[in-house]
């Protein structure tokens, strides 16, 4: 069986030249061209011969090429129909291009059945939503490998005392790994801020039932929702309940109540949880 060798060593400049595109802001368009930190993210990512990888933003095809190369089968949703037409008119060997937002895309139809791995530089303005939809998916994905803006990416991995909304989200789900920063030389054009590689194994279990998520992530959410404040404080008044009510919640719990939301790990989250659905005539 001959190898799979995709390569097109036309710049970027080239390659937008020639399919007639200016990179829209609207959409985020950075593309990454240095092609060390490419093959850097594919082999870190741990994507070998047998794996499926849905990649999102595809953009110019660097990542999606690289991919080609190691993976079995790329599944690449581009929303931009301009560069999904350079896409597909390029065939790339075991590569399909779909086009569609992947804030609306069926990840399970798309992938199948089978387990597969997410590897892609996500647009900055939405990757966070795009980490929602994945990982709250019935069928998540192994792993996700992703490019983020920095700040978001060290958020995402952040543990006590600097843990946020965003970090208890994305940790509830799966174990994030902040792999290696990014300048903005990698990209054209050039970004406004720094970028980060992150990459989250899922965990096989989720912490709590399916049906309980929304109860939990309401606890969590009434707790950050003012971060400088005292845990007891953001409880009650984001609970909408006593300060005795959230007092015996954080009791039960052994979480100190005079605590900030940022020092708390996950599993504290849990045991405050545990506590509320003990303490049951407590109304939510």
């Amino acid at each position: 069986m001959e190898s799979k060798s995709p390569d097109d060593r036309r710049s970027p400049a080239e390659l937008l030249r020639d399919l007639g595109i200016t990179p829209s802001k609207a959409l985020g368009q950075h593309f990454l061209h240095d092609r060390g930190i490419v093959e850097r993210i594919v082999r870190e990512s741990g994507v070998g011969p047998n794996d499926t990888v849905l990649e999102i933003g595809p953009g110019l095809g660097n990542l999606t090429r690289q991919l080609a190369l190691t993976a079995q089968r790329v599944i690449a949703i581009e929303r931009d129909q301009r560069l999904a037409d350079g896409l597909i008119r390029e065939a790339i060997e075991g590569v399909e291009i779909v086009v569609e937002d992947a804030l609306e895309s069926d990840f399970a139809a798309l992938t199948g059945p089978g387990d597969f791995h997410v590897v892609a530089n996500l647009p900055y303005s939405v990757g966070t939503a795009i980490i929602q939809r994945l990982q709250e998916s019935p069928h998540p994905p192994a792993t996700l490998t992703l490019m983020l803006q920095r700040e978001v990416a060290e958020r995402i991995v952040a543990s006590p005392p600097d843990m946020n909304l965003l970090a208890v989200g994305v940790q509830y789900h799966g174990d994030p790994k902040l792999l290696f920063r990014i300048g903005k030389g990698a990209f054209v054009p050039p970004p406004n801020v720094q970028s980060a590689v992150i990459r989250i194994i899922t965990q096989p279990e989720t912490s709590l039932p399916v049906g309980e998520r929304d109860l939990f992530f309401r606890i969590v959410t009434a707790g950050f929702a003012q971060p400088r404040k005292q845990l007891v404080n953001n409880l009650t008044a984001g609970l909408g309940i006593l300060r005795v009510e959230a007092m015996q919640i954080l009791d039960s719990a052994e979480i100190d109540p005079t605590l900030r939301p940022e020092r708390l790990a996950l599993r504290d989250w849990l045991r405050i949880y545990s506590a509320v659905v003990e303490l049951n005539r407590i109304s939510l």
